[in-house]
């Protein structure tokens, strides 16, 4: 299946340079481009792209309020891939905050890159889970909105995605949270799925997010649940 792509950059260079590398891939096709956030947000509406390589600093309309604009609409099925310079960067977290699905650093190749587009395309893992999950353990941690651990269940999920959505904000794929429960892999997905439906949220970072933001998870202190014995340790 094709993926749709539109990259969003104010820089003509970078802005082609990443079409004409996202353009070559068999499975990618680059719907158009986009020089800024309003263009970029009315392109969404116009061709709902499946995922959006949006730069995050742009005059006008900026990648944090563009994304939030896009992912507000309600039904709309389109990804923010969120293109940066630097990999700490608090612009990057509040645009994870507001939709995007995960970030990429701008020197990153062009192999990286649409492998990039796939992952986001699919909803199935956080990019770059290691830098993904510092950055947001970082922000959440200085966020006024931060939450110390509650030690209970999250809304209507169970114990068991309570725990599942724990692991998942600490960046473990389906495969290490089905090593670490003992079940079949296919079950965390349908849990994860499950934690999405309960909670609204789009993907696996807008989980992890929500997590960090509830107090599920802190950093410096990660929270795992006990489905076993109901409480956080």
């Amino acid at each position: 299946m094709t993926i749709r792509v539109l990259v969003a950059d104010d820089q003509a260079m970078v802005r082609d340079a990443f079409a004409v590398l996202l353009g070559a891939q068999p499975d990618i096709e680059v719907v158009a481009t986009a020089e800024n956030g309003t263009q970029a947000v009315a392109l969404a509406e116009a061709l709902a792209p499946d995922v959006i390589v949006m730069d995050i600093r742009m005059p006008g309309l900026d990648g944090i309020e563009a994304t939030r604009q896009v992912t507000s609409v309600p039904g709309t099925s389109t990804r923010i891939l969120i293109l940066t310079t630097f990999n700490l960067d608090e612009y990057v977290y509040e645009a994870l905050r507001a939709g995007a699905s995960g970030f990429l650093l701008k020197d990153a190749s062009g192999i990286e890159l649409a492998e990039a587009v796939r992952v986001v395309a699919r909803g199935e893992a956080l990019l770059a889970p290691d830098i993904t999950m510092r950055l947001i353990a970082e922000f959440s941690r200085v966020s006024p909105s931060a939450k110390q651990p509650t030690g209970v269940r999250i809304g209507a999920l169970t114990d068991r995605e309570t725990e599942v959505l724990a692991q998942v904000a600490q960046g473990m794929s389906n495969a290490e949270i089905a090593q670490v429960l003992v079940v079949a892999e296919e079950t965390v997905k349908t849990h994860v799925g499950r934690i999405l439906r309960k909670l609204q949220l789009r993907d696996r970072t807008q989980a992890a997010v929500f997590a960090y933001e509830t107090g599920l998870v802190v950093p410096g202190n990660v929270t795992r649940w006990s489905s076993s014995l109901g409480t956080a340790t």
